[in-house]
């Protein structure tokens, strides 16, 4: 039974037993049973949560950044030494694949890494003055509480990006995790207070979890004592979070869907192409947001490489990852996401497509889990159910034959988040990552879509909502930016020349 080992798994982590009790049930994809039973938050405790956050901030963004450092080394510390059971309550809470659910807490640490050194990197800039005697100079402070709001499909990931950069830029956090992961959240909150208990002088409330539903959500967004909130889900919901913090002039990371597409070339490295599109398709299910989900194949290749693509989707191994190593597909999240997948391919067939696979396997074995054929579907045109987002493992496969035109309709799509071209051809490649090619936040080459590394500053545009996380200089979303002048001279020249004698 799943919820034993769950049982077993929470307890080594260190989760006490008064957060695995309350009414909320918490059900596995792996086989729809039910492995524990958590507590909601009301709306009241979360504005309390909040109160002591803010309470919280007013001493943590006094402590210098280099210490709030050390709190997030020790929690990449507690990381490590938890992988392996973190990982694996991953795999039974969200169905990814074992090695996907132990990469997910190495993101973590990697991100723990990386916000220690930026601990002593936070920069600002010094600027020539017009006036002289003057210099300028830009500051970045803590900004305040940092609302995070994560999706199911990277449970714990998502959450180490932001809390990570916050916690050094001075900002308590406070977390609603999906309602359909929490475990994996009170498992993270265990982690950090031990952190916290070794980095000593760490104030009450600097993170908190907050689990339930919408209403959760909606007190972080809608509360003024927290300045940002980065949410990561679908574009309907930040569509809802993005118009609510504007309201009241609050700030907004936002990270929502992306309907990735890549561009295979004739004079691309096929073998190398196969792979890369075979794990940005089906991992994780195709429940990634930079899941590859359209593909344009020069007409010159597109038979061939369409036989070796098709042979890969038939052979590829499907079911419980807890059961075998071969295992490359789990299961998808819940019934809904497999009716979705199913009225996208219906709508294809609609279109004059032809579907190889997407149907459903194992269902004897696991009447209450819905796992699936990955669907290879080939569309006539770029049309129909391609130009929308559906979070399941469909590749929409088309034919290209003029490099402009396939660029064109790569980008013809309302999401913006990652994308790639395959080739060898240096003209074709500068073509794509130019401004006039690829218009997404993530342009790669002879790689997929799909695998991003936490050095560059994660996101896309249009509707994938403008936000970044992780890298880069992705840390200035978290902290409130000051221009400062300083006169060290005798007169008051003004800018611009301007005189105002008295």
């Amino acid at each position: 039974m799943l919820a034993s080992e769950v049982s077993s798994l929470l307890d080594h982590l260190g989760v006490s037993s008064d957060r695995r009790r309350g009414a909320h049930a918490v059900r596995s994809p792996l086989t729809g049973e039910t492995i524990a039973h958590v507590q909601d938050a009301s709306p009241q405790y979360a504005a309390e949560a909040i109160a002591l956050a803010e309470t919280a901030f007013r001493r943590w963004r006094e402590a210098p950044p280099p210490r709030r450092g050390e709190l997030v080394r020790l929690l990449g510390h507690e990381l490590r030494a938890a992988q392996d059971a973190l990982g694996r309550l991953v795999t039974i809470e969200a169905g990814k694949i074992v090695p996907e659910g132990r990469g997910e807490v190495q993101e973590m640490i990697d991100i723990c890494d990386f916000a220690v050194g930026l601990s002593r990197q936070l920069y600002g800039l010094t600027i020539a003055s017009e006036r002289p005697h003057h210099r300028m100079m830009e500051q970045w402070h803590p900004l305040g509480p940092t609302g995070i709001i994560t999706s199911f499909n990277f449970p714990v990931a998502v959450w180490s990006w932001n809390a990570a950069l916050a916690l050094v830029c001075g900002n308590p956090v406070i977390w609603k995790p999906s309602e359909k992961t929490p475990l994996t959240a009170l498992a993270v909150q265990t982690l950090f207070e031990r952190a916290a208990a070794k980095a000593g002088e760490v104030p009450e409330g600097l993170s908190t979890v907050l689990i339930g539903g919408r209403d959760v959500g909606e007190t972080l967004v809608n509360d003024p004592r927290v300045p940002l909130v980065s949410a990561t889900g679908s574009t309907a919901m930040g569509r809802e979070v993005g118009t609510q913090l504007a309201r009241r002039f609050g700030r907004s990371i936002l990270e929502l869907g992306g309907n990735n597409g890549s561009i295979v070339c004739p004079s691309a490295n096929l073998d190398l192409a196969l792979r890369a599109i075979a794990f940005s398709a089906i991992g994780t299910a195709g429940q990634r947001c930079t899941t590859l989900r359209r593909l344009f194949v020069h007409d010159s290749i597109h038979d061939a490489f369409m036989a070796k693509l098709k042979g890969i989707y038939a052979s590829v191994r499907i079911g419980d990852p807890l059961t075998s190593d071969d295992v490359l597909v789990g299961p998808l999240i819940d019934a809904t996401a497999f009716e979705s997948m199913q009225r996208a391919l219906e709508e294809a067939r609609a279109h004059g497509a032809h579907v190889h696979g997407g149907e459903r396997v194992d269902k004897r074995q696991f009447p209450d889990a819905y796992y699936v054929r990955p669907a290879l579907v080939e569309m006539p045109a770029h049309t129909g159910p391609v130009l929308h987002e559906t979070f399941a493992p469909i590749l929409y496969v088309m034919k290209y034959t003029d490099l402009d035109a396939a660029i064109e309709q790569h980008n013809a799509v309302a999401h913006g988040l990652s994308s790639s071209i395959f080739s060898t051809d240096m003209r074709e490649v500068e073509r794509f990552l130019s401004t006039t090619g690829s218009d997404c936040g993530i342009v790669n080459a002879n790689i997929g879509p799909s695998g991003a590394e936490i050095g560059g500053a994660f996101g896309g545009e249009k509707e994938t909502g403008g936000g970044r996380e992780a890298g880069s200089d992705a840390w200035k979303a978290y902290m409130r930016r000051v221009t400062s002048t300083v006169n060290y001279g005798d007169d008051l020249p003004l800018a611009q020349g301007v005189r105002f004698e008295i």
